[in-house]
């Protein structure tokens, strides 16, 4: 089984987000404990600690004279937004962040301040350039890959064979029962029985390429040998028989992915490179969108802008000197 590794004893917090200052740190602790109870991935509680706990600092330090009034920005409306727009203007600035690590950022202010019961903080968010989502190259996909099929787990090979060749999203992949996934030497499918009600929440189906149908041929009968496997219908279980939490399919795919040096894989990510990839080879949209679950081809068309590996192809077409 996959477990996370411990945080070290000074400078970080114990699931990894680094220390305020000490005279919020009763406050942080609060804070981290309401987190707990909050649906999100692992990952994206410790960058919510981690971004909070930055801007604590910041506060403590730089920000100490945000508001010209002198009030609280912890505990007042105008405060809080005069605080929160120099942090702001800091993390361009100063610390150089990119427009998306910036909203990042005020995203989980705005996390912050409405547990505080002072709402989100009247701030602009920075502008982003238009650019595809985040999605593996082909090189990245390859590590990745190879990598997976290196795992001692044959569950947590199939987990990535899927999220990788059939672009479903983290939670439905949890929700995924035996029944829904029937595989034989030449065909396979995985019926999604409810998508994400943003995207319509229709279930459709996903034909399994030869990849997804090797992995769930192998996975399936291995999985009789898991406790409580003839009980629970769970296509995946943990250790105790229960179906798999989406929080332990993030903390599968972020570990395979530090092993290859690829620090920010997440299953979304995963489920971009599924799209990217059949986009950037001649796939119709309406059938991508399809098959990611989109009731609009406006949803699935940002697959189609550019990233910055090909700006930069772009700009190196130019003629010059040899």
């Amino acid at each position: 089984m996959t477990t996370s590794a411990t945080a070290p004893p000074t400078g970080r917090g114990r699931r990894g987000g680094e220390r305020p200052p000490d005279r919020y740190a009763e406050l942080f602790a609060a804070y981290r404990a309401e987190l707990d109870h909050v649906r999100l991935a692992e990952h994206s509680r410790r960058a919510y600690a981690s971004r909070v706990a930055g801007f604590l600092r910041w506060l403590d330090t730089d920000g100490a004279a945000a508001d010209p009034t002198g009030a609280d920005p912890l505990s007042d409306a105008h405060a809080r937004d005069f605080a929160v727009r120099d942090y702001r203007a800091h993390l361009l600035t100063v610390a150089k962040k990119r427009p998306a690590t910036i909203n990042a950022h005020l995203t989980a202010l705005d996390h912050f301040f409405t547990w505080r019961h002072l709402g989100r903080a009247v701030v602009d968010r920075a502008d982003l350039p238009e650019q595809a989502p985040r999605a593996l190259t082909d090189d990245e996909a390859r590590r990745v890959l190879r990598a997976a099929e290196r795992l001692p787990s044959l569950r947590d090979r199939t987990i990535i064979e899927l999220l990788y060749n059939t672009g479903v999203r983290c939670a439905e992949l949890v929700a995924l029962d035996l029944d829904d996934v029937p595989v034989t030497a030449r065909t396979g499918a995985v019926h999604v029985r409810a998508g994400k009600g943003r995207d319509g929440g229709k279930p459709r189906t996903i034909p399994a390429n030869p990849r997804a149908r090797r992995a769930l041929t192998d996975w399936k009968p291995a999985r009789a040998a898991w406790p409580n496997a003839e009980a629970d219908p769970a296509l995946f279980l943990n250790r105790y028989g229960r179906r798999l939490s989406t929080r332990t399919v993030d903390q599968v795919v972020a570990d395979l992915g530090r092993s290859v040096g690829i620090d920010d894989l997440t299953p979304h990510v995963l489920r971009h490179t599924f799209a990217t990839a059949m986009l950037r080879r001649g796939a119709d949209l309406v059938l991508v969108a399809e098959l990611l679950g989109h009731a609009r081809t406006d949803t699935t068309r940002v697959y189609t802008k550019p990233t910055e590996a090909d700006r930069l192809r772009a700009v190196e077409l130019l003629p010059g000197d040899s």
